[in-house]
């Protein structure tokens, strides 16, 4: 297997996974290294993960690179991205808005991805494509958690900067929802026929 450029892309996506959690840790295991200079760094990672997941894209529908594997991997790296970056952010002020809103957004990818699996199988997940919701989701999920890594070493309760960060992860979280609606919804007759693979109309397994 030949691995072309957006795939090589997402697959940098991947490995900057871990650079970010050490750069967001570096200030607790190097006390040298202040703080502020931790979260810069690790927003700087968290938006060249971003920018390569709008790029891949791009490129390979620019210039008719697509691919079995990059289409496998892009969505994995872009939930493992979202799905780090909340969990540091949890961990480093763990409060219940906080950790009820990622959970959120982490428990809608999950279910979201084993529903297109689930359609796949069927034979019909082209039913459940990417929605317009989706992709704003995403945006407002990127920005919000932007904002909450630059400002996570101050008092959530005080800095107006967090609270806007905040703000928008629970308006991506609602996005979350509407768009898991949506997607549901489309599948709900798929769901509700009980068909399954081997019956007609389905491929076989």
């Amino acid at each position: 297997m030949r691995i072309n450029l957006p795939t090589w892309l997402t697959l940098f996506r991947v490995l900057l996974l871990p650079v970010m959690v050490l750069v967001f840790y570096s200030h607790d295991a190097f006390n040298a290294i202040p703080l502020r200079f931790a979260n810069i760094a690790a927003v700087a990672v968290f938006a060249l993960a971003s920018l390569t997941d709008w790029l891949d894209g791009w490129i390979a529908r620019r210039w008719h690179m697509e691919s079995a594997f990059g289409a496998f991997l892009d969505p994995v790296a872009d939930k493992l991205m979202m799905a780090v970056a909340l969990f540091l952010l949890v961990q480093s002020h763990p409060t219940w808005l906080l950790a009820v809103t990622s959970a959120v957004i982490v428990g809608r990818e999950i279910t979201v991805s084993a529903l297109r699996e689930w359609m796949a199988f069927v034979g019909e997940r082209g039913r459940v494509k990417v929605q317009w919701i989706g992709k704003f989701k995403t945006v407002m999920q990127i920005v919000a958690i932007l904002i909450l890594l630059w400002e996570r070493d101050k008092d959530a309760t005080v800095l107006r900067a967090w609270k806007v960060g905040e703000g928008l992860l629970v308006f991506a979280a609602v996005l979350t929802i509407w768009s898991g609606l949506a997607y549901m919804r489309a599948a709900w007759p798929v769901l509700k026929s009980g068909r399954m693979p081997g019956d007609e109309g389905a491929p076989q397994a």
